[in-house]
């Protein structure tokens, strides 16, 4: 059937037939659908194309048509109305093509542009001619107005239904519906006690990263519940990483409330230019429905909200934190609890010497950022960890017992939380191997090969079985399990000695840190300049505080420094013996050097260089100086050093180092003076500062 619109032209470029659907149920379930578009091919050959100039595009199928990203079939169209190519589009309607109008609009300005005609179930129009262009784009305004309603019924369905907290959607590993569609507590009891151990594990370290290393050194298993496809709502046993402790600890609903809007998206640009879809985190505040004690839960709400606190106090990427962080590895065992007195941040830790095994505590944040010249302060771990662990040990002293016992008891719990999460582990196994050997009993005797296969299978779930009982036995056999009253009352002795305990080398630095966070809510350090003692408030849990003053030891360049005493001692023993004798002097009287050494001759002279005092005097009265005979002769001072060095002249020298004293007699000086005149390389100079000629 030949339409007017349609010319020999338009018959001459290919038809293009675009197929989609929206989502891959559709395409699916509604198929009737699906088959209408592909009849659109015999539509086009009826309006006089061949078969070959016909072209389907059904790539698209089970995408969205709200934007064009993804759409590869589309893009083909596009392109190739723009060259020319292409003699009409169709399509069973217009959301078929896009349900954007800025891509519909953009369709249709091509189309006129290239003489392009668009053909759907209503009739054929040229989007060049104005009326038809108008009513394809009321056409596509339509479409996207019908998205628009269509998507506020079904959020705002989905809205009213949440609110009642009937809504169902898939839910956390540890959860399941009953039959009457309630959330309740997964009746897997091995599941319960995989999430009920987590957050236990969570309460008594602190740390995320602690609770994986836990589970990966007891060798256990973490659940996930697999959604779509052939494993649809089973269980899958694998080990347990960071991320899924996290999500397990964000979720609030292992505390029993129902959550809808946790999440929303958002569209973004790429640096494609594409628009794309992101989730994003919704901040608790903004959740659109919450309902508080709709099921059963894992913890408690305030246990819940503890748990976010401590999760943003361990993050080190958090900028200007006040205090950071559970117990961590190294030496330094106040980390994350001290507070800098002057400006309010955290003091952080830095490991110096050989090989880093010297922390020292130190804040750095108004030097660093520009605020200041110098850091706030900054000194050895040492110093103050000792002062606030007696203090620490103070305080404990009335109920270390009690402390003890309910230490034993917490490991107790833990330990028996762990192997009963092994036994329930064997008992699945054992399960499975008792179905294996059920389903080969069952086979028939003449399905050979499929008895054989069911035979293969019942041979692996034993060989596992036995795997898991000697991991089992293994880690049995490896853990120092506190179970038997031997082990009790080593336990409680030891405890009852707690700073033996504490002082233990078995007793690991992060164990220590974990004790003091019991107690210890934070501490402020407060140093005034120039001081040499630190102020210490302990902040303790119960908001009691107390008040303690550390000295600390002086610097290398204090500890260097002679006392005035002894340099006044050098000053005047200097007017009349030498370094050796001074030496022997103060050895004498009992002194030692700042280094806890016997004094030398080499030491005295380094005091006399450091302090400026002037060697011994003991020169005799026939003796000269260097420049004295210089004078006398009438010439420079290199020349009696040469009479000196070519033994020419009588010296004396009290110290290596130290001045030439000279003795002449009149014959001597005779020779010296006849030396001088009938030299032709001497230069006779009028005082002892004009230099003479070289010998």
């Amino acid at each position: 059937m030949m339409n007017a619109a349609i010319s020999e032209l338009h018959l001459s470029k290919t038809a293009y037939v675009y197929v989609r659907q929206s989502t891959l149920a559709q395409v699916r379930h509604h198929q009737e659908s699906t088959e209408r578009q592909y009849a659109l091919k015999e539509k086009a050959q009826d309006m006089g194309w061949s078969g070959p100039m016909v072209q389907v595009l059904d790539q698209d199928l089970g995408k969205s048509g709200a934007q064009i990203t993804g759409r590869e079939d589309f893009k083909t169209l596009v392109a190739d109305v723009s060259m020319g190519k292409v003699g009409a589009v169709f399509a069973l309607e217009v959301s078929r093509l896009a349900r954007s109008n800025l891509d519909w609009h953009r369709l249709l300005e091509l189309c006129a542009l290239t003489d392009t005609l668009v053909i759907d179930e209503d009739g054929c129009y040229n989007p060049a001619d104005f009326n038809d262009g108008l009513l394809l784009g009321l056409k596509g305004t339509m479409a996207q107005a019908e998205l628009h309603l269509l998507r506020g019924r079904l959020l705002g369905g989905k809205l009213n239904k949440a609110r009642k907290g009937e809504l169902r959607f898939p839910l956390p590993v540890g959860f399941s519906y009953d039959d009457e569609s309630q959330i309740v507590l997964d009746p897997d009891e091995e599941v319960q006690g995989a999430v009920s151990l987590a957050f236990r594990l969570f309460r008594e370290t602190g740390s995320a990263y602690s609770v994986v290393q836990q589970y990966a050194k007891s060798g256990l298993r973490f659940p996930k519940r697999s959604y779509g496809g052939a494993w649809n709502g089973k269980l899958i046993w694998g080990p347990l990483t960071h991320g899924r402790v996290l999500n397990l600890l964000k979720n609030p609903s292992y505390a029993g409330m129902y959550v809808f809007g946790r999440y929303q998206y958002r569209r973004q640009i790429s640096p494609s230019g594409e628009v794309r879809k992101q989730t994003h985190r919704v901040p608790m505040a903004d959740w659109r429905v919450s309902l508080q004690e709709h099921h059963g839960g894992y913890i408690g709400w305030d246990e819940y909200m503890k748990n976010q606190e401590r999760l943003e106090q361990n993050r080190t990427n958090g900028g200007e934190t006040i205090l950071s962080g559970p117990a961590r590895e190294g030496l330094a065992l106040l980390q994350g609890l001290l507070v800098c007195g002057q400006c309010g941040r955290a003091l952080t830790v830095r490991y110096t010497g050989n090989g880093g095994i010297y922390p020292c505590y130190q804040c750095n944040w108004l030097h660093r950022d520009a605020l200041a010249s110098k850091s706030c302060m900054s000194f050895r771990c040492d110093l103050l960890d000792a002062a606030v662990v007696d203090e620490f040990l103070r305080a404990l002293q009335p109920a270390e017992l009690e402390l003890a016992l309910a230490a034993l008891h917490e490991l107790e719990t833990r330990d028996h939380t762990i192997g009963r999460q092994w036994q329930m582990r064997l008992e699945r196994a054992e399960y499975e191997a008792a179905l294996a050997e059920r389903r080969y009993q069952e086979v028939d005797p003449s399905q050979r090969l499929v008895a054989a296969t069911l035979e293969r299978r019942w041979n692996d779930a034993l060989l596992h079985c036995e795997d898991l009982k000697k991991q089992a036995a293994e880690f049995e056999r490896q853990q120092a399990r506190v179970a038997t009253p031997e082990q009790k009352e080593k336990v409680l002795a030891l405890a009852k000695d707690l700073p033996r305990l504490w002082y233990a080398p078995s007793t690991q630095a992060k164990d220590r840190k974990r004790m003091l966070r019991m107690l210890i809510k934070d501490i402020t350090v407060e140093k005034t300049s120039g001081s040499k003692h630190l102020m210490v408030h302990i902040r303790w849990q119960g908001n009691a505080c107390t008040d303690l003053t550390v000295q600390l030891p002086p610097n290398i360049a204090d500890r260097m420094r002679y006392p005035d005493a002894i340099v006044s001692r050098v000053r005047v023993l200097a007017q009349h013996l030498r370094d050796a004798e001074i030496a022997d002097k103060l050895r004498q009287e009992g002194h030692l050097s700042v280094t806890g050494k016997p004094y030398t001759a080499s030491i005295i002279q380094w005091i006399r260089y450091r302090y400026r005092i002037s060697p011994p005097t003991l020169k005799k009265p026939e003796e000269l100086t260097v420049h004295q005979v210089a004078e006398r002769f009438g010439v420079s001072d290199h020349v009696v050093y040469y009479w000196i060095q070519h033994a020419l002249l009588r010296t004396r020298q009290l110290s290596a180092g130290s001045s030439y004293w000279i003795t002449l007699n009149e014959a001597e000086e005779q020779n010296l003076r006849d030396w001088v005149r009938n030299s032709s390389r001497i230069q006779p100079t009028s005082s002892a500062h004009t230099e003479g000629g070289a010998l």
